[in-house]
């Protein structure tokens, strides 16, 4: 008989009608991911033999497969290696056969990671997306909305060197302190999509990486009121960008019942609408791909992840517009 034996699981599986959620959704991500070109991206820095001369390494197609999964499913290097044997759908999105072929440990999964991480790759993986959802007609060079969210650290100090992670920072929020990270996003303001991403430590200022979210050709970019005071800002004062700016929530209280009070209103609701679209991707990393708080320490790993995440937001948000691209 020809072709891979299946294994029992594997067999269940393949005759079982109902395709179950985790299904839909590998089958889906199979189709819009451009694999060809990621793998065209990874390839010249993918080992082509065994440093210790033991075993041929794994297919470059399978851990980039698994790679992405352990975002998708927000799972750890052991995690993902658990995941692979338990469960046959993540096997086979990763083209692993449990009977003729060997799972990747918890050692080669990390070792991926850090192979992207050290060539800086998730920020060209980011770019690669990009232009890949541009060929299809998703241009993201409209007006941009700037936002930034607060990723959680892990604030314990039962780790190796008995410290905080030193490149994380505290700041507040309301009456509140987070230590962790920030990540800020210039989204497209018609399609949604994530065009930029920077990362920083949670107490930069909202304002401070702002220039580096501009594509450069927007003509309108919307802001919440922590963007007060970017029109002044040296790097903006040549571009010729109108800002839509919130007004600070306390001011906007307590407009007058005029009709210019009411109309101020109405275009702060406006503009409130428009902001709304920047929720969008950053409901798909903490929610969908439950990234609300990094085990990763130091800005470096985290800037590849983060790029990752984004690239990999703007595939499922753009998920039904590529499927329906022949």
């Amino acid at each position: 008989m020809g072709g891979k034996q299946l294994g029992l699981s594997d067999y269940e599986q393949s005759t079982a009608k109902k395709r179950t959620k985790r299904e839909k959704f590998l089958a889906e991500m199979d189709a819009v991911v451009p694999w060809q070109a990621l793998i065209a991206l990874i390839e010249p820095h993918y080992p082509r033999t065994s440093s210790k001369g033991g075993r041929p390494p794994y297919p470059l197609a399978t851990m980039l497969r698994i790679h992405l999964m352990q975002h998708w499913y927000s799972l750890s290097d052991p995690a993902m290696e658990d995941a692979l044997i338990e469960v046959p759908t993540m096997r086979r999105f990763a083209g692993i056969n449990l009977i003729s072929d060997r799972i990747p440990d918890e050692t080669t999964i990390l070792a991926f990671r850090h192979l992207l991480e050290k060539n800086k790759l998730g920020e060209r993986i980011f770019e690669t997306v990009k232009d890949h959802l541009s060929q299809r007609g998703m241009t993201m060079r409209q007006g941009t909305i700037v936002d930034a969210t607060l990723i959680a650290a892990p604030s314990s100090t039962k780790n190796k060197d008995g410290k905080r992670d030193p490149e994380m920072h505290q700041t507040k929020k309301g009456n509140q302190w987070y230590y962790g990270m920030k990540v800020h996003i210039g989204v497209d303001k018609d399609s949604g999509l994530i065009h930029s991403v920077v990362t920083t430590a949670a107490n930069v200022h909202d304002l401070t990486p702002a220039a580096e979210l501009l594509h450069g050709d927007e003509e309108v970019v919307y802001g919440d009121a922590g963007y007060q005071g970017i029109e002044k800002r040296d790097q903006m004062k040549a571009r010729g960008i109108g800002f839509r700016v919130a007004m600070r929530p306390g001011k906007r209280r307590v407009l007058p019942d005029t009709p210019e009070g009411r109309l101020d209103d109405l275009v702060e609701t406006a503009k409130a609408h428009i902001r709304a679209k920047v929720e969008h991707p950053f409901r798909v990393f903490k929610q969908q791909f439950a990234f609300q708080k990094t085990r990763l320490r130091g800005m470096a790993k985290n800037r590849c992840k983060v790029n990752m995440i984004a690239a990999l937001t703007n595939l499922f948000l753009a998920r039904r517009q590529l499927l329906a691209t022949p």
